[in-house]
């Protein structure tokens, strides 16, 4: 129905709530140089000349055995640098490929040997040395192991893992809903490890089938709970390394009843912190757990009266600070999404940002200074800056972002907040990639520069009889003749999981159009509405709780009835698509608003918000055993008996998250009702409908043809 890494590769969206830097650079201990690959090689730059040093060369990457150099997926460094772990032959969990092999380099000697040998092939995930070095700790098959570094001696750590009883890692909906996929912590001295254990053995399979792949078909079980459905039970365990005896931290409460997504030491290694969400996930607790006896002391309580944003990890908002007394994190409570410095014991606490704007990311903690730096934009939020302000609450905003440069600006700066890479860019295609000296924001190195504005696209708001202004972009035909009337299309991805306007170059488009769509005489637009995650402030992005098709769906139909006002527009060919919850919405535009859209096409869609996950349906509908309305009122299928105009719905049968069955559930609700309609079944497709040779152009050509077929295009 989303997931942000699945809408991020699906649809190409951009989430405000999410750095758009895609790779994140990984820095030096001294701060001022970087490593990055190239060449299947590890390159080090030295800031600020840019001086280049091959770390590791393909050579050194080059098992005795094989005589061809590991493929680098990713690395990391001992803190002396003098090892370094390579992931290589990474396969696909879900959505991310985050099982793999790994091998050791010892940069002294040269010396390259496999972690895990003897374990099956790519089945290794999250493997992590040790704080001392002389080991290394990974999860295989769902158990917990240790390997030491000198000697290659394995020990389990865990030996009751299944396909359903989890250490280490997570099960489909942790993974999914709460980004949650490395599961376990060494403590500070190396001597410990916490790690999460899901127990999904009572979630009921939901079965995929393969009717292609074989003689006869079979069944793919996956573990997946649909909305009022119990969720898996979850703890946190401490496991002696010496001992391989584990201590359970005593939470309180039914483990069947709640979440816990964030799990961290602190500094000191004398405690850790866990956070505990309700089933309704409307309250979070922050809990202090003894490592030693797994008691547990609630230091921290936030309600909210529809659902608390959860944070699972530093990057997305919290962080220990004055070692370790205290913490930051981020908390919409006062309206507006802000950074508050918590003391440890939870009863002292000062907020840092003040003010109607919202911290869209926090980029960096530069306490030697005493600053914050984190993405917002408290005038225009369709764009995104740099700022930074005082650690102590007492200081004021300050923008760091360059003023002439208007529109999206994007950091990766290094962890004293010295250099950064930045990037920028506008919906007129200017864009800027450079490294600047933050302290003065001059350049140091320059890698790319276009300041020469170009192409048709329009920054606009519509402001609905409801008095709701909704942010958009508009693509007008090409040429465009302002007496006749064109076609419009709107892209519509409404749900709290991704936003679709952002002033930033390529951001407005219809990337499944075969061909030049605006030369093909159609206005495209899209507009984000309530319920989206843009920096609105609170009210604007939770208005849509237990409003999820109902809210997000009136205030785009209440702008398209504005937009059927402009003289250039005609009303008789309006068009309406969108992708996963995007295609939820066009169900839901095309049903109840048929006076307004006469073609849709809905790719992916939850046509009965009853069949998807618990963790995301019920935290914007609540639980549908208290109260069934709102999601039968804000699915699509209640509504498939109105269906006037031309639609075209397109699933894959192979589709884990959003399942096959509620494409199939719309199909006889359609039919049951006379309803006539085309449909497209890709087998054994995913979410992302592009696996296999010719889906991705056969999907973007039959999206263009329907379109052709009942929209045509051109002024008239």
């Amino acid at each position: 129905m989303k997931k942000i890494s699945c809408l991020f590769l699906c649809l190409l969206l951009n989430l405000f709530f999410i750095s758009a830097n895609a790779q994140k650079l990984k820095w030096t201990n001294t701060n001022s140089s970087y490593y990055t690959i190239e060449n299947g090689e590890i390159v080090k730059y030295q800031l600020p000349d840019f001086s280049r040093t091959i770390v590791i060369n393909a050579g050194q990457l080059t098992p005795k055995q094989s005589g061809k150099a590991l493929e680098i997926k990713d690395f990391e460094f001992s803190k002396d640098e003098k090892l370094v772990l390579i992931y290589t032959n990474s396969k696909k969990v879900w959505r991310q490929e985050t099982r793999g092999d790994y091998w050791l380099l010892n940069k002294t000697t040269n010396e390259l040997h496999q972690i895990g040998k003897g374990k099956p092939e790519s089945s290794l995930m999250f493997a992590k040395l040790s704080p001392d070095n002389n080991a290394v700790a990974y999860v295989s098959n769902h158990n917990l192991y240790v390997e030491e570094v000198a000697s290659g001696k394995i020990t389990a750590l865990t030996n009751d893992g299944t396909d359903r009883l989890i250490n280490g890692t997570f099960d489909w909906a942790y993974e999914e809903e709460f980004d949650c996929r490395d599961g376990f912590r060494w403590s500070p001295d190396g001597k410990n490890i916490a790690f999460w254990q899901i127990d999904a053995t009572k979630i009921k399979n939901f079965l995929l089938i393969n009717n292609t792949d074989s003689l006869y078909s079979y069944t793919i079980p996956i573990e997946y709970p649909k909305a009022g459905e119990d969720p898996s039970a979850c703890k946190v365990g401490v496991v002696n390394i010496a001992t391989q005896q584990t201590t359970w931290m005593q939470v309180p409460g039914d483990t069947k009843q709640h979440y816990i997504p964030l799990m961290q030491w602190i500094p000191d290694g004398s405690a850790i912190l866990l956070e505990q969400l309700n089933r309704k996930q409307n309250e979070a607790k922050l809990f202090l757990c003894n490592p030693k006896d797994g008691k547990a002391n609630e230091i921290y309580d936030e309600k909210n009266n529809s659902w608390v944003d959860v944070l699972t990890t530093e990057n997305s908002g919290w962080k220990w600070i004055n070692n370790g007394k205290e913490f930051l994190s981020l908390s919409e409570k006062d309206g507006w999404r802000h950074l508050y410095r918590i003391d440890k014991s939870g009863k002292s606490e000062t907020l840092i940002t003040n003010g109607n704007y919202d911290i869209i990311s926090i980029e960096a903690i530069d306490e030697k200074s005493g600053f914050v730096y984190f993405l917002a934009s408290p005038e225009n939020a369709t764009q995104q800056y740099l700022y930074k302000t005082a650690l102590n609450g007492k200081g004021k905003l300050i923008k760091v972002s360059p003023a002439a440069e208007i529109g999206t600006h994007d950091y990766s700066l290094s962890p004293d907040a010295k250099y950064a890479a930045h990037d920028f860019s506008n919906h007129k295609n200017q864009e800027v990639s450079e490294w600047v000296t933050l302290s003065n924001g001059k350049t140091i190195k320059e890698i790319s520069s276009n300041k020469t504005p170009s192409g048709n696209v329009e920054m606009i708001q519509i402001t609905t009889s409801d008095n709701i202004t909704l942010d958009g972009w508009m693509i007008k035909p090409t040429p465009f003749d302002p007496a006749k009337k064109y076609p419009v299309l709107f892209y519509v991805y409404t749900e709290p999981a991704a936003a679709t306007v952002k002033d930033a170059a390529g951001n407005a488009n219809t990337f499944l159009y075969n061909g030049d769509i605006a030369a093909d005489g159609y206005i495209q637009i899209s507009l984000d509405g309530r319920g989206t995650p843009v920096p609105k402030g609170t009210a604007w992005r939770k208005a849509i709780y237990q409003n999820l098709g109902i809210v997000n769906v009136r205030d785009q139909a209440m702008a398209a009835k504005e937009i059927l006002k402009w003289s250039f527009v005609d009303p008789e060919r309006v068009a309406v698509w969108g992708w996963s919850g995007g295609g939820s919405t066009t169900l839901n535009l095309l049903f109840q608003h048929p006076e307004i859209y006469k073609t849709g096409i809905a790719i992916a869609s939850v046509p009965n918000q009853l069949l998807y996950d618990n963790i995301y349906q019920e935290r914007y509908m609540g639980l549908p055993q208290e109260n069934k309305e709102p999601y039968i009122k804000g699915s699509p299928i209640t509504y498939a008996n109105k269906l006037q105009g031309n639609l075209l719905v397109v699933h894959g049968t192979g589709d884990d998250n959003v399942h096959y069955q509620g494409f199939e559930m719309l199909v006889n609700e359609l039919v049951k009702n006379g309803k006539q309609f085309q449909m497209m079944s890709y087998p054994n497709r995913t979410h992302r409908i592009n696996e296999g040779e010719g889906t991705s152009e056969h999907l973007s050509q039959l999206f263009t043809q329907y379109l052709r077929e009942h929209c045509p295009g051109g002024g008239r």
